[in-house]
């Protein structure tokens, strides 16, 4: 491979790099407000929060995407289609990450709300003192799921020739034939950075268990929900 083609291999790495972790935070977002919205004893914010993770699930990603970067600029607004990528994304995971986050709140023993209540902990202090430093341990395995699905959506953006690593691949088996190649190289670099993730969420997921002093079994290929009390 010349060392043109091998730079276009790399930056199309930093895009879907890019894609990824921009998608996966702004996903979080969504979903943290969707997740606990669907929890709120108003009807009227569950009703928005409900609409948003129905709607956005059962829509595709490419659907998305071909309608952010092409129907959108028909109302008059134009999106950086990088930008218009990651909203695709981040839209869509974050509405099945919604639903990992209300179960993981609703998954904290009423006891200790209970508790809580007792010790005049206002609402925000409930939250953030009891609810959400349980509820996460409980998040991270399904979110992780959620984190890899992300990452293999990101393909898609090549479709709109976002110059992601898909994309890239595509130049270079145009330009050298070498087809088989090409795509065992594709699935190999998917598989390693899926790989890095998933060892990136297990280190997450045992310091928020150890900080509630549980165990969380080693190794990434363990079952990341059996975590235990120390």
């Amino acid at each position: 491979m010349s060392a043109g083609l091998m730079a276009y291999v790399w930056e199309g790495l930093v895009v879907t790099l890019m894609l990824t972790v921009f998608g996966a935070l702004l996903g979080l977002v969504f979903a943290f407000i969707a997740g606990l919205a669907r929890s709120s004893d108003r009807k009227v914010v569950r009703g928005i929060a409900m609409v948003y993770t129905e709607v956005f699930r059962g829509f595709p990603s490419l659907v998305l995407l071909f309608a952010l970067i092409f129907i959108l600029p028909q109302f008059g607004f134009q999106l950086n289609t990088l930008f218009a990528g990651i909203l695709a994304l981040a839209l869509n995971i974050g509405a099945y990450a919604a639903e990992v986050v209300r179960g993981a709140v609703r998954s904290v023993p009423p006891g200790q709300l209970e508790a809580a209540v007792a010790l005049n902990f206002t609402p925000m202090q409930r939250m953030r003192k009891v609810v959400l430093p349980q509820a996460v341990v409980a998040m991270i395995p399904p979110l992780s799921n959620n984190l890899i699905e992300l990452l293999k959506a990101t393909s898609l953006v090549s479709l709109v020739y976002i110059s992601d690593l898909t994309f890239a691949a595509q130049l270079v088996r145009a330009s050298t034939g070498e087809t088989t190649l090409v795509f065992l190289g594709l699935l190999v670099g998917y598989g390693l950075i899926a790989l890095v993730l998933t060892t990136i969420m297990r280190l997450l997921e045992r310091m928020a268990a150890k900080r509630l002093g549980r165990q969380v079994p080693k190794g990434i290929f363990s079952s990341s929900s059996k975590a235990v009390a120390a």
